[in-house]
């Protein structure tokens, strides 16, 4: 098939080589503009666009898609189908409709569940056991075509975001290769959207730790936001980040406050939380600092059980 590739993060790039690799001619890959990034504010390629040059492919990246000339120089590739992957902007009709065979758009949840621009990260933060991946024909709403394949798998326990998505970038690319081989076969189905549940862009103020929260759900939220907005608390004013947390069976914190610090020795950081929990830290950051191990944080830091994590007690 002639395709014209749509995606911008690392999680697109497997499918995008799938495709590659099955024998698709790719006529022009689409990637959100050139944006600053890291120290420097120095410009940086999207890791499609970058996997696009060396492979010699064709880049578009328009800043505004629902102009005529971005609508005009889309059909102008005459592909035979858009086959999307993160790409970070809702398609307007007459992008679904330039081509033959449509647009086909490879989403990391298992739709109806989790529609949306962060399902991996809400799939951790609210405790769910299974996730996957779904390769739907795209209409004019926001995740709501009908479905043509899916495919499960287990969130493992310990998983962050960024280890889930990894997998389910590759089990992406093996699901679309299926789809575009068995696409006239495929009788797609509508979706049951009484069954829908959303996952939201994820913003800054989200990884706020709220500890009248359990420590499971903190501990999910730990792995859930990352690597943005990341789960973090504040210490003596001071922005801390944690990185790896796990409930912990310190029975006599039960009557400490959320928030406050019943152990702080050795290896072990643990944190009263709601509903009589505690979280043991295992790696953190504090402002300013390196990411380190509980050991090495408290060899280098005088915390004092007691003390209380949170924006309060700055």
């Amino acid at each position: 098939m002639k395709i014209v590739f749509m995606g911008t993060p690392q999680a697109a790039v497997p499918t995008l080589e799938r495709i590659l690799a099955d024998g698709h001619e790719v006529v022009g890959v689409y990637t959100q503009p050139d944006r600053p990034s890291g120290r420097g504010n120095r410009v940086a390629f999207s890791p499609v666009k970058q996997r696009a040059i060396e492979q010699g492919i064709p880049v578009y990246q328009p800043q505004k898609i629902r102009t005529d000339e971005s609508i005009e120089q889309f059909r102008s590739l005459q592909a035979d189908i858009a086959v999307v992957v993160a790409y970070g902007r809702i398609l307007p009709e007459a992008f679904l409709t330039a081509f033959p065979r449509s647009a086909v758009n490879v989403h990391f949840s298992l739709l109806p569940k989790y529609r949306g621009a962060a399902p991996v990260n809400w799939a951790i933060v609210n405790g769910e056991t299974e996730t996957g991946v779904t390769t739907m024909l795209m209409d004019a709403g926001l995740d709501t075509g009908d479905v043509l394949l899916q495919s499960s798998t287990a969130i493992r326990t310990t998983e962050t975001s960024i280890e889930l998505m990894e997998r389910l970038a590759i089990m992406g690319a093996d699901l679309l290769a299926e789809t575009l081989s068995d696409l006239d076969k495929i009788e797609p189905r509508k979706q049951d959207h009484d069954m829908a549940s959303s996952a939201p862009i994820l913003r800054k103020d989200d990884g706020m730790i709220d500890w009248n929260l359990s420590a499971a759900e903190i501990a999910n939220r730990v792995r859930g936001f990352q690597p943005f907005p990341t789960a973090f608390t504040y210490y003596q004013g001071m922005r801390l980040t944690i990185w790896a947390a796990e409930t912990s069976l310190a029975d006599h914190a039960l009557q400490a406050a959320p928030g406050q610090i019943v152990t702080a020795k050795g290896s072990y950081l643990i944190v009263s939380c709601g509903d009589k929990s505690t979280l043991g830290i295992s790696d953190l950051q504090l402002e300013g600092r390196r990411r380190l191990s509980t050991l090495d944080f408290l060899n280098g830091i005088s915390i004092r059980e007691g003390e209380v994590l949170g924006r309060n007690n700055e």
